[in-house]
């Protein structure tokens, strides 16, 4: 389902089950998998990969070098960035891939800056700002973002 609001390209690939909202923009060369909600106001990128049963809440935008793996819920306003040292007009400019590991959370209003893994079943918490990498299964918070708790379940390595 894609909205009428929606500005979906047509040569962006869409997945099965996948529901685009009122207000977003896909680009060309993006990628949506299978039975996602992607909320009003957001925008994906060409070069973002956004895996199967992901929730990507409004606000958002999922820039080029960004992946969210399958079953992640990125929450609203959440912040990707994926240049270090922005500039109005770059003559050159680096991209970071950031990657979203399978599971993770990422809570409201929270800032992710370019080049971290945020690891498999990881929790972000509202508003913190993620510097470096994120361990799977743990809990992080606040600016910068720090570990607060690491799961002991058998299933996160």
């Amino acid at each position: 389902m894609i909205h009428s609001t929606a500005d979906v390209c047509p040569s962006a690939s869409v997945g099965d089950g996948t529901r685009i909202w009122q207000f977003c923009v896909v680009l060309e060369g993006a990628v949506i998998g299978s039975g996602c909600n992607i909320c009003s106001h957001c925008l994906v990128e060409g070069g973002a990969l956004i895996g199967n049963n992901v929730t990507v809440k409004c606000g958002v935008q999922v820039w080029d070098g960004i992946t969210l793996e399958d079953d992640v819920f990125v929450g609203p306003n959440v912040t990707f960035t994926n240049d270090r040292y922005p500039h109005s007009q770059p003559d050159s400019w680096t991209l970071e891939r950031t990657i979203v590991e399978m599971g993770a959370t990422i809570g409201a209003n929270a800032t992710i800056l370019p080049g971290v893994t945020i690891g498999k079943s990881a929790t972000v918490a509202a508003g913190s700002v993620v510097l470096k990498d994120v361990a799977a299964g743990s809990l992080v918070a606040g600016n910068p973002a720090v570990e607060k708790k690491r799961s002991t379940r058998d299933s996160i390595s």
